[in-house]
């Protein structure tokens, strides 16, 4: 018999979203999870699925029944002549490296965090950065849901592929995921190089930077012309690292965070801060060296406020130019910095943002000093207008404020993954506010 708790208060990592769950179930099997459904279906109760709590949305909230899958978190199969692992889908990936490693396998790309689950990374559409990689689901190869009804489906290319096609990336509204089994590579190391360059530069020779870089990224500071381009590729070199406590922390993050959260009192402060960071911490060359998840992999030291599009990736120039010109006409508007731009392959999966088109991240951002939140609505609708103009689609764990009727603009298959949808939850056992929006 499966055991439930009551007064559990659910929080996400960035606590901007919480919630209490009527009960809160942490099973260790399969079967378990069969009973909370049957009680759920008996009781007429909702019911969430969550991992790792990263979202920076409330795509993980509910006052039903919550499962918490951090018990369903072993590694059940690795096979080494195909390359594949296959996971429970509650294994986090932070420990799922250390597994791979041993076989001396590795995933091709990853997200900056690794304290998610293998369903939440790809439920929610997680992506790193590498034109000629997708986001992270496109490694998964198969998986196994379990449905409001109780019945297992095993889905891949070959065998439900329809849900296989929705499921990839699921928001947690299809079932719940048992099992993914994720296509790896050859264990490899890659170097880092981070190097100071300017907007106009980057923007003009952006097929240059892409085409010289397996993993380009790069890092705009708001309210000046200054950029971080990061460099990561394949190499041979052993481990070693620019990291520094001082610099790192003392400067990076205590002080930055102090003043900050002055700037909340005097906010033209923010764009002499931006510039006077990058002064100080990017504007040298910076190398570093180590095994593929170190260095795809960094700290979120900030609680935070996130928005992150995917536009289709001709149109990178003109929309960051357009928020540029936005932020000098409104000199009251501010934006931390960095604005961080990734760039990721098209692909089939129903409800990727990258689907049919590559696609160019465009990720902002605004830190909230000590828990303080700073105001950002200006910010964020001047942002989300532009988005919209330029074709964007929403990350789906991050803050947007989109409803079913934008969706059906921007997804060309988004009635295929409804129709899918009503027919494995025809009830809405796996809704909450957060999926009443997008289908409601």
């Amino acid at each position: 018999m499966v055991h439930g708790y009551k007064g559990v208060k659910f929080q996400n990592w960035a606590r901007t979203y919480g919630c209490y769950p009527e009960m809160y179930y942490q099973p260790t099997s399969v079967e378990e999870i069969r009973e909370v459904l049957a009680l759920a279906r008996q009781q007429n109760k909702r019911v969430k699925a969550v991992g790792g709590g990263h979202s920076p949305s409330d795509i993980a909230c509910t006052d039903g029944f919550m499962i918490h899958m951090g018990k369903m978190n072993r590694v059940l199969k690795v096979d080494t002549e195909k390359k594949q692992v296959t996971v429970e889908a509650g294994i986090l990936l932070a420990d799922l490296h250390p597994q791979l490693d041993k076989h001396g396998l590795a995933l091709s790309n990853l997200g900056a965090v690794s304290d998610v689950t293998a369903a939440g990374v790809i439920g929610s559409g997680t992506h790193n950065t590498g034109v000629k990689h997708g986001i992270l689901a496109t490694q998964v190869v198969a998986l196994t849901l379990l449905t409001a009804d109780g019945t297992i489906l095993e889905c891949s290319e070959s065998s439900n592929a329809e849900v296989f096609q929705a499921a990839r990336v699921h928001l947690g509204c299809l079932g719940v995921l048992l099992t993914i089994t994720l296509q790896c590579v050859p264990q490899f190391y890659l170097q880092e190089t981070a190097f100071p360059s300017t907007l106009t530069e980057v923007l003009d020779n952006l097929d240059s930077h892409l085409k010289k870089s397996e993993y380009f990224r790069f890092l705009w500071f708001p309210h000046s012309e200054n950029v971080s381009a990061i460099y990561q590729d394949h190499t041979n070199k052993p481990p070693s690292s620019s990291a520094n406590w001082f610099w790192d922390y003392a400067v990076g993050f205590y002080l930055l965070e102090f003043l900050l959260w002055i700037s909340t009192f005097l906010p033209g402060l923010v764009g002499w801060i931006n510039r006077f960071f990058f002064w100080l911490l990017f504007n040298g060359k910076k190398e570093n060296c180590n095994r593929s998840h170190k260095i795809f992999t960094y700290e979120c030291r900030f609680k935070q406020h996130v928005q992150d599009w995917a536009i289709p990736r001709e149109k990178t120039k003109e929309a960051l130019l357009e928020l540029k010109a936005m932020l000098e006409a409104h000199p009251k508007v501010v934006a931390h910095y960095p604005v961080e731009v990734r760039f990721t392959r098209g692909d089939d999966i129903l409800l990727s943002p990258c689907f049919q088109r590559d696609s160019c991240y465009m990720n902002i951002i605004m830190y909230r000093p000590y828990g303080k939140d700073v105001p950002r609505l200006d910010y964020w609708l001047a942002y989300e207008t532009i988005m919209k103009k330029v074709g964007g689609r929403p990350h789906w764990a991050k803050a947007h404020n989109c409803t079913r009727k934008d969706f059906e603009k921007m997804y060309p298959a988004f009635p295929k993954f409804c129709a899918i949808r009503e027919k494995l939850d025809p009830s809405g056992m796996f809704l909450n506010a957060y999926l009443e929006k997008v289908f409601y």
